[in-house]
């Protein structure tokens, strides 16, 4: 029998020629538009049943403040992390019980959001963040996104021009974004705050953020 059907046929690709790799950015400087204040407490006590109820008691306070005034999109209001744990002496045995809650209040309605963290008095500020809400994001990476294909095609046709080519055709392309996401606020700066002004609105300033999409991808001269 012969031997020729059990080998595969080994097809051999000629090497790419006149394939240029690159990359092209793209950015967009926007004034961040999402506010968000993550409030918490702690307690501590002997008995878990009651450092629970504790927490508990807490968190319905501020949810009763919060959800007056809550918009969807202006100020949305959601519970965070909520933990009991014990606690231990040197001698490793439990001395009591620990727990923590948290709080957080989002939204594009700044003055809504920190009036309303102002107002709520059984938790206390932990952290003041900022970034793009969805709409925002979406808007400015299409501009972003607009810019850095231009500067793609632009790098593109300055290479096969410099090399001697007429021009190019698009071979492989790879678009990604990213922004800086939520900036957070030090602790301590938000503890103090809230410690000086009650009931009053908690102080924030919301700053800007650069939106970048990156083109990169591969383009044959021609």
């Amino acid at each position: 029998m012969g031997s020729g059907g059990l080998f595969a046929q080994q097809i051999v690709y000629p090497p790419l020629q006149n394939v240029v790799q690159l990359a092209a950015n793209g950015t967009v400087e926007v004034q961040q538009d999402l506010l968000s204040i993550s409030m918490n407490t702690t307690r501590d006590g002997a008995d878990a049943a009651v450092v629970q109820s504790q927490l508990k008691t807490a968190i319905d306070a501020a949810l009763t403040e919060a959800r007056k005034v809550a918009q969807p999109g202006q100020l949305d209001v959601r519970t965070g992390n909520f933990s009991l744990y014990p606690r231990y002496g040197r001698d490793g045995k439990s001395i009591g019980w620990q727990g923590s809650a948290e709080l957080v209040l989002e939204g594009r309605d700044f003055a809504r959001i920190s009036s309303t963290a102002g107002k709520i008095q059984t938790l206390t500020v932990g952290s003041v963040s900022f970034g793009l809400s969805r709409e925002q994001r979406t808007k400015v990476e299409a501009d972003a996104q607009g810019i850095a294909i231009e500067r793609f095609k632009a790098r593109a046709t300055e290479i096969a021009r410099g090399f001697g080519f007429g021009g190019y055709t698009l071979r492989e392309v790879n678009v990604s974004a990213n922004d800086q996401g939520f900036v957070p606020r030090p602790r301590v700066m938000a503890m103090e705050a809230k410690a000086s002004i009650a009931d009053a609105p908690v102080p924030v300033e919301a700053g800007k953020t650069s939106v970048v999409v990156t083109v990169s991808g591969s383009v044959q001269l021609k």
